[in-house]
């Protein structure tokens, strides 16, 4: 077990945590009945003195380990200590997961996580928790690969983990566009204030559960400090299967990066899913649907969702009215008003709150798809319009390559978005949308096609040179072959006389 010298501490003395700071100990266990004890004998006094509450979290060990810690707490007569046993083993991350909740719940700001096999030294808990209460950073990680305290070799870190580790991390920063030194060691502080915007409700309850705590604190703009720590390997029993722990590490890179994108709606980051990201590429809906709209137009956004296309064209000069049946849009300040309303029972109290008002503009960005009777939204549109106006609807294209060629082999399968959105109830292919508009009082002055937008997929950036090459050469087959590789369909109509 690690015991560090005065040269390799060289840590600050606690210092008092300031007044209505409350700080606890997360110790997670699993059969440490041979090094539990020296554990908690080693956190300092100071340490012991300033925080509320150190708190072993057993999970349901083999051997006597939860023993050990109640009769640690007896003998010492601390009573900043508490002991608990989960009643069946929640594996790792799990353990993690009811600590974190347990010190929620009671109101803590800041928590130190600490394994009860000694790899970490208890002597810098004061110097995990001080940044945070200090108010300098969201969470403090230790690291090993830093080496003012000695680094990993010299700590007895065996070389092929050691490099398994640095390639993993460098791999997880180029990816997630970090710059961590390591993001594998269990030696953590967290502010609760953090802890509380992330969902952990699906999050793994193995290993890699350190590694999607990281990705959502990035994510979600927290502040994360590193500080050295030293390395020890000892002759305790090691539980994690290397390789599946690097397969696991890659795959909640790559679930998150595919949830990210909205290519597939993985549950541990399902938060973080948008059914329908901007897209910024050249011949995509948007790129249409924004040189359509123009400026300094009055514009009704149905179906606005989070309001993140309104923003962009609201920038144009245009005033923009939203409409959704979410409660609070996320991008609200970039309209001018905004009407909660289901779509699938018409415009009737929309109109309603929008008394003798016209639109130069009316969107309908992948709306009419999700309405099982979508004619009567266009219908009501039709006293919303001004008579010069536009009318803009952008439908998937049912007939696109892909979904051909997943019926010649016999598969016509949904998915969380694109042409086969399992919220989709209508389907259109050029002939059927036109019919659809034409039917309900417009006429269609311009149609066009997107190009399938393969960087959603790939992750490219439509800014690459790559990308932009790609996205030419898709252009001009598609309007070759419209119909056969457009992956929407883009209509600008306005009212036919009778109805204007």
């Amino acid at each position: 077990m690690l015991k560090l010298s005065d040269a390799e501490l060289l840590a600050p003395s606690a210092e008092s945590i300031p007044a209505g700071q409350r700080v606890g100990i997360l110790i997670v266990a699993y059969n440490a009945v041979t090094t539990l004890t020296k554990v908690l004998n080693r956190i300092p006094e100071k340490v012991w003195a300033h925080v509320e509450e150190v708190v072993v979290f057993d999970d349901a060990s083999q051997d006597a380990t939860y023993e050990v810690g109640v009769g640690y707490k007896a003998v010492s007569g601390n009573t900043k200590l508490t002991v608990l046993k989960n009643q069946k083993n929640l594996g790792y991350g799990g353990n993690q997961k009811a600590g974190y909740r347990y010190f929620i719940e009671k109101g803590f700001d800041a928590v130190v996580l600490l394994h009860g096999d000694g790899q970490y030294a208890p002597e810098l808990l004061a110097e995990m928790y001080e940044p945070i209460i200090k108010g300098e950073a969201d969470a403090v990680f230790g690291s090993r690969m830093m080496t003012d305290r000695g680094g990993p070799l010299k700590g007895g870190m065996p070389i092929y983990k050691y490099l398994g580790n640095r390639v993993l991390t460098v791999a997880e920063n180029m990816s997630l566009g970090m710059n961590l030194t390591e993001f594998h060691s269990g030696y953590r502080a967290y502010s609760l204030k953090a802890l509380r915007h992330l969902d952990f409700t699906h999050m793994t309850n193995d290993f890699h559960f350190d590694t999607e705590i990281i990705i959502k604190l990035h994510h979600q703009g927290f502040r994360i400090h590193e500080i050295p720590i030293p390395t020890y390997y000892g002759d305790e029993i090691c539980y994690v299967n290397g390789m599946k722990y690097a397969r696991d590490v890659i795959r909640a890179v790559y679930r998150y990066k595919m949830t990210l994108r909205s290519v597939q709606r993985y549950p541990e980051f399902d938060e973080y899913f948008t059914h329908y990201p901007l897209k910024h590429s050249k011949h995509s809906s948007h790129d249409y649907f924004q040189k359509f709209v123009g400026h300094n137009q009055n514009v009704l956004d149905l179906g606005c969702g989070e309001g993140f296309f309104a923003e962009q064209i609201a920038d144009q000069g245009n005033v923009v009215v939203g409409v959704d049946v979410l409660e609070v849009p996320e991008k609200i300040n970039a309209l001018s008003s905004y009407i909660q309303a289901d779509l699938s029972n018409g415009l009737g109290d929309v109109a309603q709150q929008l008394p003798n008002r016209k639109f130069d503009k009316i969107l309908m960005q992948d709306i009419l798809e999700h309405l099982h009777h979508p004619e009567q939204v266009l219908q009501d549109s039709r006293d919303l319009l001004d008579k010069n106006g536009q009318l803009l609807v952008s439908l998937p294209n049912v007939a696109n390559i892909t979904v051909r060629l997943g019926l010649l082999l016999g598969q016509f399968n949904y998915t969380e978005r694109g042409i086969l959105d399992k919220t989709h109830v209508r389907f259109f292919t050029f002939k059927t949308a036109r019919r659809l508009l034409e039917q309900n009082g417009y006429e269609i002055i311009q149609q066009k096609a997107t190009v399938m937008p393969f960087e959603l997929v790939t992750g490219l950036s439509p800014e690459s040179g790559v990308a932009k090459a790609i996205n030419s050469v898709l252009a001009a087959f598609t309007r070759l072959m419209p119909r056969l590789l457009g992956y929407q369909l883009i209509f600008v109509a306005r009212l036919k006389p009778a109805h204007q």
